[in-house]
């Protein structure tokens, strides 16, 4: 049944399914001052946007997680790690063949052997930093391409 939903809203569609992983924790920084604006465009700029997610903590103030779904994002509050949770999702997305490129936002190596994956199993994979003080050299170097937020 999912996969004729899928394919009903995939036909005639303009390019490739985007999913969006946004480690809310490393990305949703001071320092960074990342908009969850530019996160949707960024996203919008790879693809047909399918899934857009943003990962948070239990310490998230209730305006994030408003505002968050107010621009469209699914918001995940995890009482765990974030990264763990954010990791499993996005695995097991591209495991069901939902999406053809996987964009993940953070400054956070954990997510490499994620981009790995995705990649070995030929979907694209988009390593984006919350700016250049913020990029993990190591997944722009396992993502197929890497964004840089501007600051």
């Amino acid at each position: 049944m999912f996969d004729r939903l899928r394919a009903r809203f995939t036909a005639g569609s303009d390019g490739p399914t985007v999913g969006l992983f946004v480690d809310g924790p490393n990305v949703l920084r001071d320092e960074f001052d990342v908009d969850l604006d530019d996160l949707r465009t960024a996203a919008a700029d790879l693809g047909r946007v399918g899934v857009i997610r943003l990962y948070l903590d239990e310490h998230a103030t209730p305006g994030l997680i408003q505002a968050a779904e107010a621009r469209g994002f699914e918001v995940i509050v995890t009482s765990g790690d974030v990264d763990v949770k954010l990791a499993v999702d996005a695995t097991a997305l591209v495991g069901e063949g939902a999406i053809d490129r996987l964009a993940i936002a953070s400054r956070d190596t954990d997510f490499k052997p994620v981009l790995e994956h995705a990649g070995r199993t030929g979907v694209e994979t988009i390593a984006i930093a919350p700016g250049s003080y913020g990029r993990s050299d190591a997944l722009r170097n396992a993502a197929d391409e890497a964004v840089t937020l501007e600051e």
